[in-house]
């Protein structure tokens, strides 16, 4: 989704003023971005903290501000300044991640992006986990407050035209089913999609992907679809602590919603203690292609 952010960039709202600061990243990807904003690209090199504080000072000035980097130096290395700078004062800041969860893959733990999502959202940041290319030009005229935008690879199959992304929350169903429900966290739909689609209807569940987080409600229709065939899974390339299927039980409790299966695919870290591509790790947790078929046969089918 790289060079769709980029391009998004291009078509951003130029009445508002902006400015573009990267931590040494992005080449081969942001030299148009570079050349369109001129003095208001800024590479601040490798010190992310300090980033984030000019990014704070900027956007007190009445900039919007858009910071970048691999995903875990851009929220983990500067969480203290991001807590404080940022968020205390609601600045228009986001954070761009590239890389979400195992995106990184071989350069194993310290450049994978597993627990980013809860960690924002315990700041109040809104979280953004585009689904699909499409959705970045949306997301980024949608944005005003602390955001963290997280990016990964669109895992639609090939071909296929997805739903436009509405600012309503960050549900869209992307396929049909009676087997339940299936909610994708991001990038996850578009591989649930892929997974699924060769199976008969009345042998899957609807496939939801939900691209924002804090969730502030579940979809009326998915509680009706919940009603009829109590049966749920999530699917997160991220820790099950505060991801998708914690805030999504959270809210199923509240609203006393029962169901009867619950099944929860998502990141357990290195199982094996070793590291390769992002596909040997989502194998490694279940929540690959082969993973999500075999959750759908032998799980929401038994």
């Amino acid at each position: 989704m790289r060079k769709s952010f980029a391009e998004a960039i291009l078509e951003y709202d130029k009445s508002r003023p902006v400015f573009f600061l990267t931590g040494d990243l992005g080449f081969m990807a942001l030299e148009e971005v570079r050349d369109a904003l001129k003095e208001r690209f800024v590479n601040c090199g490798v010190s992310e903290q300090n980033m984030v504080g000019v990014a704070a000072g900027l956007a007190k000035d009445g900039f919007q501000v858009f910071v970048y980097s691999i995903a875990p130096f851009c929220y983990a290395r500067p969480f203290e300044q991001i807590r404080n700078d940022i968020c205390f004062s609601g600045l228009p800041v986001c954070l761009v991640g590239n890389g979400g969860g195992y995106a990184y893959g071989y350069m194993g733990p310290t450049h994978h992006a597993l627990e980013d999502c809860a960690a924002m959202t315990a700041l109040g940041m809104r979280v953004l986990v585009p689904a699909f290319d499409e959705d970045l030009r949306p997301m980024l005229s949608a944005f005003s407050g602390p955001t963290y935008l997280r990016l990964g690879y669109d895992a639609r199959p090939r071909g296929k035209h997805v739903p436009l992304y509405e600012n309503c929350g960050g549900f869209r169903k992307i396929l049909c089913g009676n087997q339940g429900v299936l909610l994708a966290l991001g990038p996850m739909a578009g591989l649930a999609w892929s997974a699924l689609e060769g199976f008969p209807e009345s042998g899957r569940p609807e496939v939801w992907a939900v691209t924002e987080l804090p969730l502030a409600a579940i979809p009326e229709e998915i509680l009706q679809k919940l009603e009829e065939t109590p049966i749920m899974a999530i699917v997160e390339e991220h820790v099950p602590q505060g991801g998708l299927g914690m805030q999504c039980a959270y809210l199923l409790t509240k609203n006393k919603i029962q169901l009867r299966k619950f099944v929860h695919r998502a990141a357990l870290g290195y199982p094996s203690g070793l590291y390769g591509s992002q596909d040997f790790h989502r194998a490694e947790c279940a929540m690959d292609a082969r993973g999500i078929q075999n959750m759908v046969l032998r799980e929401l089918n038994d």
